[in-house]
């Protein structure tokens, strides 16, 4: 574990904090879009995982955007953050590969995405086509327009996942002109997509997947 410190954490919405953390430690960091860092939650080997949005590595300097959901650490150190306030952190490190992957991209996630999403639109590439299943379309608007990613196509969760049927078909419309998919977010919905898009005869080498989180479990990320 390596030391930071909050220069800045905003509230953009009920359950979104954006934080910036800046230090010696995250100086000269090779970090590539699609990676990870892991932050003390400050009780013994307690962590949690969260994708830069950007890392100034002359500065050392990285943004997160914070999703609080439910009474967890996680929510518990995001919301009691203030600025001044000191941070461990370890990586950052591999999560997401996203090497070799060509435009165009359609990005397909939810709210733990969000982050990555704004990620990649800061590579020199064509736009993201984003796609996301959401708890709560009225919060995620603002926020995702915080961010730069105003234009990205949400989706209300349904009771007993009846939503995905709705979503998968958004992105395998996109299935015929040539582009790359990364599925992230929550598990079963990855799953239900990623089984949407080989029935429209996108295989592997098409496709990057990786599951955040699941009902029920804990250690993703």
């Amino acid at each position: 574990m390596r030391p930071a410190r909050v220069a800045a954490v905003s509230a953009v919405s009920e359950h979104f904090r954006l934080v910036d953390l800046e230090g010696d430690a995250l100086k000269n960091i090779a970090w590539t879009v699609g990676e990870k860092i892991q932050i003390s939650m400050g009780t013994g080997l307690m962590a949690r995982t969260y994708t830069p949005i950007s890392w100034d590595t002359e500065r050392g300097r990285t943004r997160l955007l914070a999703f609080m959901h439910g009474d967890a650490p996680g929510s518990r150190w995001a919301g009691g953050l203030r600025e001044g306030d000191t941070c461990q952190f370890f990586g950052p490190r591999r999560s997401l590969d996203l090497s070799g992957i060509e435009a165009p991209l359609v990005l397909f996630g939810d709210e733990t995405s969000f982050a990555l999403a704004a990620a990649l639109r800061t590579l020199q590439s064509p736009r993201t086509t984003v796609i996301f299943e959401v708890s709560d379309v009225a919060e995620s608007g603002p926020v995702l327009e915080e961010i730069g990613l105003g234009d990205a196509n949400l989706t209300a969760r349904a009771a007993n996942d009846a939503h995905l049927g709705a979503v998968a078909d958004k992105v395998a419309a996109h299935a015929s002109t040539g582009a790359h998919f990364v599925l992230t977010g929550k598990a079963p919905a990855i799953q239900h997509v990623n089984r949407a898009l080989r029935a429209a005869g996108v295989g592997s080498s098409r496709m990057k997947t990786k599951a955040y989180w699941a009902p029920g479990k804990t250690g993703l990320d």
